[in-house]
């Protein structure tokens, strides 16, 4: 990880922005370089809005994503792309993400159908890892955001 571009992303979004939050979390989508940089390049190019999380994979000290919390989105080799604030957070059973944000996380076809398979496969592999299983009623982090700084 890039820690030298996450600082310096950091200190000039809030040297444009002196009243913006200190803290801020900086990761990548994904499980593989290649699909952080192609979600990251989503982000980019105003196509993923939103983004979703299995819930069961916080730690108990490890703090749900919140209104107004900024998060720098890195690209495969862990460089700084763009700082997202998070509009909105919901908690839902798999089965009842919406097409509206299975839409706005412009992944795939920005289907229903696609989000559903591809997270499916995303959170069993999470799961395999904790010894758990999948099952259609996991709760479910749907998270909207917009880009606020670029580099």
């Amino acid at each position: 990880m890039s820690n030298d571009s996450i600082n310096q992303m950091w200190v000039a979004y809030r040297r444009a922005n002196p009243k913006a939050p200190e803290n801020y979390e900086a990761w990548a989508f994904g499980d593989s370089k290649e699909m952080a940089d192609e979600l990251a390049e989503l982000v980019l190019n105003g196509t993923k809005t939103a983004t979703a999380s299995n819930y069961t994979m916080y730690e108990e000290d490890e703090p749900l994503p919140y209104v107004g919390l900024h998060n720098i989105v890195l690209d495969g080799d862990g460089r700084a792309v763009a700082i997202v604030e998070t509009t909105s957070v919901e908690t839902v059973p798999f089965d009842e993400v919406t097409e509206e944000h299975a839409y706005l996380e412009g992944e795939g076809d920005r289907t229903l159908r696609y989000w559903r398979e591809a997270h499916e496969d995303f959170f069993k592999k999470e799961f395999k890892e904790v010894n758990q299983e999948f099952h259609n009623k996991i709760p479910v982090v749907c998270e909207r955001f917009k880009v606020i700084f670029k580099k």
